[in-house]
């Protein structure tokens, strides 16, 4: 499965569609809109997105290269064939998407920040003209993303900093294949490319979990396809286990998740409240090694659980899995019918907010705004 903050995190997907209209205002106009002091943000999203679109290369031709990397070119392939697989067998809009390449020559594509209060599992959202607001921000440079997420800690929010492997631009421009993914395994390969497809399919500009849930129901059901397909009865063995250990992965941050809120809505005072806090953190340190111990040493969260524990952080899970389930329903319900699913899927997208929150209510399922 992808790590929980690589490849399932996507670069703040605000921007991506904000392109079009920064450009045609210009900076004065971007000035009045969004204040000054926001000029030097959407600069470098407009420079690092102008950097990857000039230095796109064909992968069609990098594989004709006979003095080309036989590694490289092995792995484009199967790219192309991932892309075909997903436009022919998901029914995804693949466009022009994913038949470039581009060697960003660092190790992630952007860093996403995520904020919350000391004492909330609430994000910190950010606001745009045009497209609304979004859970996280991203940055083409790791020291840029760094130097916002210190300013936002010395006013005291919880921060977490992920680097991203691979962001869409929701059909804005084609995205190309990055140096940073391009060498996962081809499970995980496959299971990005489907992903961020999917969220050419439906994007909310006010609900990043449900756009995030939505794209990992497209990917999960991709991925048992493919490998079905491909007749890889070892490697769906061994997604099948990834997947239930991801399961149990989120189930644990959930449940700590509950455990934190609980612990903010009650009346302490801030020391008590802190060191609460710190002990929970502890504990769930210590379930998460139990877990290991049935996994028999699998170390695919150590990652994860070695990075400062904090709110922030937790987002980071529950924003991309908590109404799956719903999605999941939704597929039953359209017989496994990808094109069925979508125009479900689209239906539900078009629902004020409230009302979409409560038809998945309906369902029986968790809601996080």
């Amino acid at each position: 499965m992808p790590h929980p903050f690589s490849c399932k995190l996507k670069f703040l997907k605000t921007i991506s569609r904000f392109f079009p209209v920064l450009i045609l205002f210009g900076v004065i106009n971007l000035c009045t809109i969004s204040g000054c002091l926001s000029i030097k943000y959407y600069g470098q999203a407009v420079y690092g997105q102008c950097k990857i679109l000039k230095n796109r290369k064909s992968i069609h031709k990098i594989i004709a290269d006979k003095d080309g990397s036989k590694l490289l070119k092995e792995r484009l392939g199967l790219v192309l064939d991932i892309r075909d697989f997903a436009i022919d067998e998901l029914k995804l809009p693949g466009g022009k998407n994913y038949l470039t390449y581009v060697d960003l020559k660092q190790p992630y594509a952007v860093w996403n920040v995520f904020a919350t209060p000391e004492f909330s599992l609430t994000p910190k959202k950010w606001c745009y003209p045009v497209v609304g607001c979004c859970a996280y921000r991203g940055y083409f440079s790791e020291q840029n993303a760094l130097d916002y997420a210190d300013t936002l800690a010395k006013q005291g929010y919880d921060v977490f900093v992920g680097g991203v492997t691979a962001y869409s631009t929701l059909g804005w421009f084609n995205d190309p294949v990055f140096n940073t993914f391009i060498n996962l395994n081809d499970t995980r390969l496959a299971a990005l490319i489907f992903h961020e497809l999917a969220h050419n399919v439906l994007y909310v500009s006010d609900h990043t979990t449900f756009n995030e849930s939505f794209a990992t129901t497209v990917e999960q059901e991709g991925i048992r396809r493919w490998l079905t397909a491909n007749n890889k009865p070892s490697a769906i063995n061994d997604y099948m286990i990834d997947s239930r250990r991801h399961l149990q992965f989120i189930k644990l941050i959930m449940k700590y998740r509950k455990k934190l809120e609980s612990l903010y809505s009650r009346d302490l005072s801030l020391q008590h409240k802190k060191e609460k806090k710190e002990a929970t953190f502890r504990d769930l340190k210590y379930e998460y090694k139990v877990l290991k111990e049935k996994w028999e040493g699998y170390s695919g969260y150590d990652f994860w659980f070695s990075r400062k524990m904090n709110n922030a952080l937790m987002i980071t899970v529950s924003t991309y899995y908590d109404l799956v389930p719903a999605f999941l329903k939704i597929m039953e319900a359209s017989g496994n019918d990808m094109e069925k699913f979508y125009e479900k899927c689209q239906e539900l997208s078009k629902k004020p907010k409230e009302e979409r929150l409560s038809l998945i209510s309906d369902m029986g399922l968790q809601t996080t705004d």
